[in-house]
Protein backbone atom coordinates (compact mmCIF):
# COMPACT_ATOMS: atom_id res chain seq x y z
CA UNK A 1 0.00 0.00 0.00
CA UNK A 2 1.57 3.27 -1.00
CA UNK A 3 1.65 5.69 1.85
CA UNK A 4 -0.10 9.18 2.18
CA UNK A 5 1.44 12.68 2.01
CA UNK A 6 1.74 15.01 4.55
CA UNK A 7 0.69 18.62 3.39
CA UNK A 8 2.27 21.83 5.09
CA UNK A 9 0.13 24.06 4.45
CA UNK A 10 0.20 28.03 5.19
CA UNK A 11 -2.60 30.17 6.42
CA UNK A 12 -3.67 33.83 6.06
CA UNK A 13 -2.59 36.10 8.93
CA UNK A 14 -5.85 37.54 8.70
CA UNK A 15 -6.82 38.55 5.25
CA UNK A 16 -8.68 35.21 4.01
CA UNK A 17 -8.32 36.46 0.59
CA UNK A 18 -4.84 35.25 0.95
CA UNK A 19 -5.30 31.81 1.34
CA UNK A 20 -3.54 30.26 -1.92
CA UNK A 21 -5.76 27.69 -4.18
CA UNK A 22 -4.00 24.80 -3.01
CA UNK A 23 -4.83 25.50 0.31
CA UNK A 24 -8.37 25.55 -1.04
CA UNK A 25 -8.22 22.48 -2.36
CA UNK A 26 -6.60 20.81 0.00
CA UNK A 27 -9.32 22.01 2.79
CA UNK A 28 -11.51 20.18 0.73
CA UNK A 29 -9.73 17.04 0.15
CA UNK A 30 -7.60 15.69 2.64
CA UNK A 31 -8.52 12.72 4.40
CA UNK A 32 -7.52 14.35 8.21
CA UNK A 33 -6.92 18.11 9.09
CA UNK A 34 -4.76 18.91 12.01
CA UNK A 35 -5.47 21.98 13.05
CA UNK A 36 -4.29 24.07 15.90
CA UNK A 37 -7.80 25.32 16.53
CA UNK A 38 -10.42 23.50 14.88
CA UNK A 39 -12.64 26.67 15.18
CA UNK A 40 -10.31 28.29 13.33
CA UNK A 41 -9.98 26.18 10.74
CA UNK A 42 -13.61 26.21 10.09
CA UNK A 43 -14.09 29.54 9.99
CA UNK A 44 -11.35 29.75 7.57
CA UNK A 45 -12.82 26.94 5.33
CA UNK A 46 -16.35 29.15 5.68
CA UNK A 47 -14.66 32.44 4.54
CA UNK A 48 -13.45 30.45 1.54
CA UNK A 49 -16.78 28.61 0.97
CA UNK A 50 -15.41 25.15 1.01
CA UNK A 51 -16.39 21.99 3.48
CA UNK A 52 -13.35 20.66 5.40
CA UNK A 53 -14.06 17.17 3.20
CA UNK A 54 -12.22 15.12 5.87
CA UNK A 55 -12.06 14.59 9.52
CA UNK A 56 -10.85 17.39 11.62
CA UNK A 57 -8.59 17.35 14.88
CA UNK A 58 -7.13 19.46 17.03
CA UNK A 59 -3.30 19.55 17.31
CA UNK A 60 -1.89 21.94 19.55
CA UNK A 61 1.32 22.30 21.70
CA UNK A 62 -0.31 20.67 24.74
CA UNK A 63 -1.25 17.47 22.54
CA UNK A 64 1.24 17.31 19.69
CA UNK A 65 3.11 14.21 21.59
CA UNK A 66 -0.18 12.30 21.74
CA UNK A 67 -1.63 12.94 18.95
CA UNK A 68 1.46 12.54 16.92
CA UNK A 69 0.79 8.27 16.88
CA UNK A 70 -2.09 8.86 15.45
CA UNK A 71 -1.35 10.97 12.47
CA UNK A 72 1.78 9.08 11.65
CA UNK A 73 -0.82 6.07 11.40
CA UNK A 74 -2.83 7.66 8.86
CA UNK A 75 -0.01 8.08 6.62
CA UNK A 76 1.02 4.88 6.61
CA UNK A 77 -2.20 4.04 6.28
CA UNK A 78 -2.92 5.97 2.88
CA UNK A 79 -4.24 8.74 3.99
CA UNK A 80 -3.29 12.75 3.04
CA UNK A 81 -3.05 14.26 6.46
CA UNK A 82 -3.13 18.46 6.02
CA UNK A 83 -1.45 20.75 9.01
CA UNK A 84 -2.51 23.83 9.45
CA UNK A 85 -1.80 26.54 12.17
CA UNK A 86 -3.94 29.40 13.10
CA UNK A 87 -1.59 31.65 10.81
CA UNK A 88 1.29 31.82 8.53
CA UNK A 89 3.36 28.28 8.29
CA UNK A 90 3.02 25.10 10.61
CA UNK A 91 6.60 24.90 12.72
CA UNK A 92 7.69 28.33 12.64
CA UNK A 93 6.97 29.09 16.31
CA UNK A 94 3.92 26.69 16.13
CA UNK A 95 3.11 23.24 16.16
CA UNK A 96 4.01 21.12 13.54
CA UNK A 97 7.63 20.44 14.15
CA UNK A 98 7.07 16.83 15.82
CA UNK A 99 4.93 15.55 13.26
CA UNK A 100 7.58 16.81 10.34
CA UNK A 101 10.38 15.18 12.26
CA UNK A 102 8.35 11.62 12.37
CA UNK A 103 7.79 11.62 9.33
CA UNK A 104 10.63 11.96 8.05
CA UNK A 105 12.61 9.43 10.39
CA UNK A 106 10.36 7.44 8.64
CA UNK A 107 11.08 8.52 5.01
CA UNK A 108 6.81 9.52 5.01
CA UNK A 109 6.26 12.07 2.29
CA UNK A 110 6.08 15.86 3.20
CA UNK A 111 5.38 18.63 1.00
CA UNK A 112 4.52 22.27 1.42
CA UNK A 113 1.67 24.32 0.44
CA UNK A 114 3.70 27.57 0.57
CA UNK A 115 1.73 30.89 1.53
CA UNK A 116 1.97 33.81 4.32
CA UNK A 117 4.37 34.21 7.08
CA UNK A 118 4.55 37.07 9.90
CA UNK A 119 8.48 36.25 9.55
CA UNK A 120 8.90 37.31 5.96
CA UNK A 121 5.95 39.88 5.81
CA UNK A 122 7.40 41.95 8.63
CA UNK A 123 10.98 41.45 7.08
CA UNK A 124 9.61 42.98 3.61
CA UNK A 125 7.78 46.16 4.91
CA UNK A 126 10.40 46.69 7.78
CA UNK A 127 12.50 48.82 5.94
CA UNK A 128 15.54 47.57 7.00
CA UNK A 129 18.59 44.98 5.58
CA UNK A 130 16.60 41.88 4.19
CA UNK A 131 19.31 40.10 1.97
CA UNK A 132 20.82 38.55 5.16
CA UNK A 133 18.25 37.64 8.14
CA UNK A 134 18.00 35.17 11.46
CA UNK A 135 14.75 34.42 13.26
CA UNK A 136 14.61 33.94 16.91
CA UNK A 137 11.20 32.89 17.90
CA UNK A 138 9.95 34.42 21.20
CA UNK A 139 11.83 36.12 23.34
CA UNK A 140 12.27 34.19 27.43
CA UNK A 141 9.43 35.92 29.66
CA UNK A 142 11.70 36.38 32.51
CA UNK A 143 13.66 39.41 32.57
CA UNK A 144 17.28 38.36 33.21
CA UNK A 145 17.04 35.19 30.91
CA UNK A 146 15.45 37.85 28.25
CA UNK A 147 18.59 39.97 28.80
CA UNK A 148 21.07 37.46 28.48
CA UNK A 149 19.26 36.05 25.42
CA UNK A 150 19.47 39.94 23.91
CA UNK A 151 22.84 39.50 24.95
CA UNK A 152 23.71 37.10 22.38
CA UNK A 153 22.64 39.62 19.83
CA UNK A 154 24.69 42.35 20.64
CA UNK A 155 27.27 41.26 17.56
CA UNK A 156 24.84 39.79 15.34
CA UNK A 157 24.94 41.98 11.70
CA UNK A 158 22.03 40.38 10.01
CA UNK A 159 18.70 41.26 10.36
CA UNK A 160 16.39 39.83 13.11
CA UNK A 161 12.55 38.50 13.16
CA UNK A 162 11.23 38.02 16.54
CA UNK A 163 7.91 37.51 18.28
CA UNK A 164 6.39 39.11 21.04
CA UNK A 165 2.64 38.92 22.95
CA UNK A 166 1.70 42.18 23.36
CA UNK A 167 1.30 42.53 26.92
CA UNK A 168 5.15 41.42 27.31
CA UNK A 169 6.44 43.89 24.11
CA UNK A 170 7.09 47.45 26.06
CA UNK A 171 9.52 45.34 28.87
CA UNK A 172 11.11 43.22 25.95
CA UNK A 173 11.57 46.70 24.07
CA UNK A 174 12.96 48.23 27.15
CA UNK A 175 15.14 45.80 27.67
CA UNK A 176 16.47 45.44 23.95
CA UNK A 177 17.62 49.03 24.45
CA UNK A 178 19.00 48.11 28.14
CA UNK A 179 21.54 45.17 25.84
CA UNK A 180 21.60 46.34 22.41
CA UNK A 181 20.99 50.40 22.59
CA UNK A 182 18.89 53.00 21.92
CA UNK A 183 20.07 53.48 18.99
CA UNK A 184 19.83 50.17 17.33
CA UNK A 185 16.86 50.80 14.22
CA UNK A 186 14.06 48.51 14.53
CA UNK A 187 10.31 47.99 13.32
CA UNK A 188 7.35 46.84 15.31
CA UNK A 189 4.65 45.60 12.85
CA UNK A 190 1.40 44.91 14.45
CA UNK A 191 -1.83 43.20 12.91
CA UNK A 192 0.03 42.45 9.95
CA UNK A 193 -2.49 42.08 6.57
CA UNK A 194 -5.45 43.01 8.53
CA UNK A 195 -7.88 45.87 9.10
CA UNK A 196 -5.95 47.65 12.03
CA UNK A 197 -2.28 47.01 10.49
CA UNK A 198 0.16 49.08 12.09
CA UNK A 199 4.30 49.57 10.98
CA UNK A 200 5.91 51.17 13.35
CA UNK A 201 9.67 51.90 12.75
CA UNK A 202 12.30 54.24 14.44
CA UNK A 203 15.31 53.60 17.24
CA UNK A 204 15.01 51.24 19.89
CA UNK A 205 13.92 53.84 22.64
CA UNK A 206 11.73 55.59 20.03
CA UNK A 207 9.53 51.99 20.04
CA UNK A 208 10.08 51.35 23.38
CA UNK A 209 8.55 54.57 24.49
CA UNK A 210 5.82 53.95 22.35
CA UNK A 211 5.11 50.33 23.34
CA UNK A 212 5.21 51.67 26.81
CA UNK A 213 1.82 53.45 26.70
CA UNK A 214 0.56 49.29 25.19
CA UNK A 215 -0.22 47.43 22.26
CA UNK A 216 -2.88 45.38 21.56
CA UNK A 217 -2.71 42.50 18.65
CA UNK A 218 -0.48 39.94 17.09
CA UNK A 219 3.33 41.35 17.12
CA UNK A 220 6.04 41.04 14.84
CA UNK A 221 9.27 42.50 15.67
CA UNK A 222 12.17 43.47 13.47
CA UNK A 223 15.49 44.77 15.42
CA UNK A 224 18.46 45.94 12.80
CA UNK A 225 22.04 44.48 12.49
CA UNK A 226 25.01 45.74 14.84
CA UNK A 227 27.04 47.49 12.87
CA UNK A 228 30.22 45.77 11.93
CA UNK A 229 33.23 45.56 14.11
CA UNK A 230 36.40 47.25 13.08
CA UNK A 231 39.22 44.71 12.01
CA UNK A 232 41.83 44.81 14.84
CA UNK A 233 45.25 44.87 14.22
CA UNK A 234 46.85 41.82 14.37
CA UNK A 235 49.98 43.36 15.71
CA UNK A 236 47.75 44.34 18.91
CA UNK A 237 47.03 40.62 19.13
CA UNK A 238 50.32 39.46 20.02
CA UNK A 239 50.63 39.89 23.36
CA UNK A 240 47.11 37.61 23.66
CA UNK A 241 48.96 34.70 21.58
CA UNK A 242 51.91 34.84 23.63
CA UNK A 243 50.01 34.67 27.01
CA UNK A 244 48.42 31.22 25.38
CA UNK A 245 51.84 30.14 24.69
CA UNK A 246 53.19 31.07 27.91
CA UNK A 247 50.25 28.49 29.48
CA UNK A 248 51.54 26.08 27.16
CA UNK A 249 49.27 26.00 23.89
CA UNK A 250 50.82 25.18 20.81
CA UNK A 251 51.76 28.56 18.68
CA UNK A 252 49.66 27.53 16.01
CA UNK A 253 46.80 26.64 18.16
CA UNK A 254 47.21 30.33 20.28
CA UNK A 255 46.84 32.04 16.44
CA UNK A 256 44.17 29.96 15.81
CA UNK A 257 42.77 30.55 18.67
CA UNK A 258 43.18 34.23 19.29
CA UNK A 259 42.34 34.96 15.33
CA UNK A 260 39.43 33.53 15.22
CA UNK A 261 37.84 35.33 18.41
CA UNK A 262 39.10 38.85 16.71
CA UNK A 263 38.09 38.21 13.38
CA UNK A 264 41.84 38.15 11.53
CA UNK A 265 43.49 36.17 9.18
CA UNK A 266 45.26 33.41 11.17
CA UNK A 267 48.66 33.96 8.72
CA UNK A 268 48.81 37.89 9.28
CA UNK A 269 48.26 36.91 13.42
CA UNK A 270 50.86 34.20 12.31
CA UNK A 271 53.68 36.26 11.08
CA UNK A 272 53.10 39.13 13.25
CA UNK A 273 53.72 37.41 15.87
CA UNK A 274 56.88 36.39 14.26
CA UNK A 275 57.89 39.60 13.46
CA UNK A 276 57.79 40.79 17.35
CA UNK A 277 60.04 37.78 18.21
CA UNK A 278 62.05 38.68 15.76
Amino acid sequence: MDTGTLLLAATPLGDARDASARLVDALGSADVIAAEDTRRVRSLASALGVAPGGKVVSYYEAVESSRTPMLLDALREGRTVLLVTDAGMPSVSDPGYRLVSACVAEQLPVTCLPGPSAVTTALAVSGLPSDRFCFEGFPPRKQGERRRWFGRLVAEERTCVLFEAPHRLADTLADAVSVLGGERRAAVCRELTKTYEEIRRGSLAELAAWAAEGVRGEITVVLGGAEPAAAADPAELVALVEERAAEGVRLKDAVAEVAELAGVRKKELYDAVLAARR
